[in-house]
């Protein structure tokens, strides 16, 4: 990438992580298990989420923002994932540290095959 490229590139301060790995960490036996948040719409989440996962939609971050623990990992998911990292940034700012973006959303999800429930 050059320096003019990296001018314009998407800047992150939160983790990445595919679905597999999403996947590991929540059967981790470590005591850390984290907190999934899937910040697509009610509707959307109606449809099928992952097992666990609670609903704060991005559309309502200012109401919900405070509410979670920040002693906690926090996984933020939704369709593809571009949501979900507007909404770990916006946690990483809010002071959230342990913050992570399931890349792909529930579409790479899905083609994992993992578990959904509905």
């Amino acid at each position: 990438m050059s320096w003019f490229s990296g001018l314009f590139a998407p800047q992150s301060n939160v983790n990445e992580a595919s679905a597999k790995e999403v996947q590991e960490m929540l059967q981790s036996p470590n005591g850390r298990t984290p907190l999934l948040v899937d910040v697509r719409e009610r509707d959307e989440f109606a449809g099928g989420h992952i097992p666990g996962a609670v609903s704060y939609p991005l559309s309502e971050i200012r109401q919900w923002i405070q509410e979670l623990p920040k002693d906690r990992p926090i996984v933020c998911v939704c369709r593809s994932g571009r949501r979900s990292d507007i909404a770990a940034n916006q946690l990483y700012r809010a002071g959230y540290e342990d913050v992570t973006n399931l890349v792909g959303g529930m579409i790479a999800w899905s083609r994992e095959r993992l578990p959904v429930e509905r």
